[in-house]
C-alpha cells in the first residue's frame, strides 16, 4: 500500500500551495512514488485520532505500515532516504544537503513566517507599518546571505536535492511581497523550482483539493 499523508480539507492559502503538505507531495513526485491523501477539517486536526499521529494537531502526517511521522522535513527526509533522486550518493554532499534542509527551516523560514503572520494578524494595528519595516529588513538579511551564497549557481549544492525542495517552498511564501524581486538570482532559483515537472504535478494535486472544496 502507498503511504498516506494528511492535508487540509480547506486550505487557508486559497490553493497557492503554501501549506506544508505541498513539500511532501513534491517529494513524492520527484521520486516517482504514489501516495494517498487523507483530508482533514480544522476540527478533526485537534481531535484525539489525529493527535495520536501529530501531537501538535497540524499537517502533514505520514503513515506507512507501522511507521507514523510528523513534521514535513522529517517526512521529506524519509522519502529521500528510501527513494533515489533527492539525496546525493556522495557522503559529503549528502551531509551538506541535510545541513541545508535544517537551514531552510531553522534559519530562513522563521523571519518569513513571522512576517507572514504580522501581515495577517497585525495589519490594523497602529504599529503595523513600523513593525513590517523591521520584519522586511530581517527577511532581506537572509535573502542577501542566500544571494551571495548562490552567485550564479542553479542549486544549493550542484544538483537539485531535498534541500532545494525545502528552501524553494520556504521562499515561495515571499512571492507576493516583492522582496524576492530585489535578489534576482534568488528569484530565479525559486522560478527554477516551480518550473520542475514534479513541482507542477504536486501543485496541481493540491489545487484540485482547494477547487473541489470551493465548489462543494
Amino acid at each position: 500500500m502507498p503511504p498516506t499523508i494528511t492535508a487540509f480539507e480547506r486550505s487557508l492559502d486559497c490553493g497557492k500551495g503554501l501549506a506544508r503538505d505541498m513539500r511532501v507531495r513534491w517529494a513524492f513526485e520527484e521520486v516517482g512514488q504514489p501516495y494517498n491523501v487523507r483530508l482533514l477539517s480544522f476540527k478533526a486536526m485537534k481531535e484525539p485520532g489525529h493527535l495520536t499521529l501529530h501531537p501538535f494537531g497540524q499537517i502533514p502526517t505520514y503513515e506507512e505500515g507501522d511507521l507514523t511521522l510528523f513534521e514535513s522535513a522529517a517526512i521529506v527526509f524519509q522519502i529521500a532516504e528510501h527513494h533515489a533522486g533527492l539525496l546525493p550518493d556522495n557522503a559529503n554532499a549528502r551531509a551538506r544537503t541535510i545541513a541545508w534542509m535544517f537551514a531552510a527551516l531553522a534559519t530562513v523560514e522563521p523571519p518569513i513566517v513571522e512576517r507572514g503572520m504580522a501581515t495577517l494578524l497585525e495589519r490594523d494595528k497602529p504599529w503595523y507599518a513600523e513593525r513590517l519595516a523591521v520584519l522586511d529588513n530581517q527577511v532581506r538579511v537572509r535573502l542577501g546571505e542566500l544571494s551571495r551564497r548562490f552567485g550564479d549557481a542553479d542549486w544549493l549544492d550542484r544538483a537539485f536535492s531535498a534541500a532545494d525542495l525545502m528552501m524553494v517552498h520556504v521562499l515561495l511564501r515571499l512571492k507576493s511581497s516583492g522582496l524576492l524581486d530585489e535578489y534576482s538570482n534568488v528569484s530565479a532559483y525559486v522560478a527554477r523550482g516551480e518550473a520542475r515537472p514534479a513541482y507542477k504535478r504536486a501543485f496541481a494535486a493540491q489545487l484540485a483539493v482547494f477547487t473541489a472544496a470551493s465548489t462543494s
